[in-house]
């Protein structure tokens, strides 16, 4: 059997990192699968959903929250091995072949963390890294939508807590807004929100260095 891992938000300063793992033949995934971002929201419902459902494919999920992302103690690289590690490891099976996204430059470095995290968790598999893999595999792009969805529902869990937040990306206006607000009323940074990113930490130094009224 073949495992596909993908990761979803590794730069979002909102929400946590969403790593999934599909285990399958790759010949018996439905049809339609693709790299999430190609996909439209309600098509990429439609094939988590087909996915989760189906006897044949296993779906392992892993989530990173914001507070361990901040930690000084770790890095995004090492926290998407270990996510993608945590995710596999729930769905492999001696002698699967895996193939993942690599959140790394080095893509054999890459492959190689997440293979010897897999054999401390009990599991020996082969393990492939590739740069934009969710494009050339469809086992890694059917990982890839599932988490994307899975992303999105906690983006959307987070806007039912505190109202609209955006995309929960830097460069999204209405998610700085969002932010910038919020500090505005409360002096400190949301805990859906990763304040080591620059984007909150820049928040957090105008608000300490502004009245209220002037920021």
């Amino acid at each position: 059997m073949h495992i596909g891992v993908d990761e979803a938000g590794k730069g979002p300063v909102l929400g946590p990192m969403v790593a999934t793992a599909v285990r399958a033949d790759p010949d018996a995934l439905p049809d339609g699968i693709a790299d999430s971002k190609r996909l439209a929201p309600e098509r990429r419902e439609e094939l988590a959903a087909t996915l989760r459902e189906r006897d044949d494919i296993d779906v392992g999920v892993a989530f990173v929250e914001p507070e361990t992302i901040d930690d000084p103690e770790t890095d995004m690289n090492l926290l998407t091995v270990r996510a993608q590690v945590e995710a596999a490891a729930d769905v492999a099976v001696e002698a699967d072949e895996l193939v993942c996204d690599a959140g790394d430059v080095n893509e054999s470095r890459f492959g190689r963390r997440v293979r010897e995290g897999l054999a401390e968790s009990g599991v020996e598999v082969e393990v492939h890294a590739q740069h934009r893999a969710d494009d050339e595999h469809a086992i890694v792009g059917a990982a890839s939508v599932v988490a994307k969805v899975e992303r999105d529902r906690r983006v959307e869990a987070i806007a039912d807590e505190y109202g609209e937040v955006g995309s929960g990306y830097p460069s999204d206006g209405t998610t700085r807004e969002f932010l910038r607000e919020y500090v505005r009323e409360h002096g400190i940074l949301p805990d859906c929100a990763r304040k080591s990113w620059s984007t909150c930490a820049d928040l957090m130094a105008a608000h300490e260095q502004s009245s209220l009224g002037d920021f």
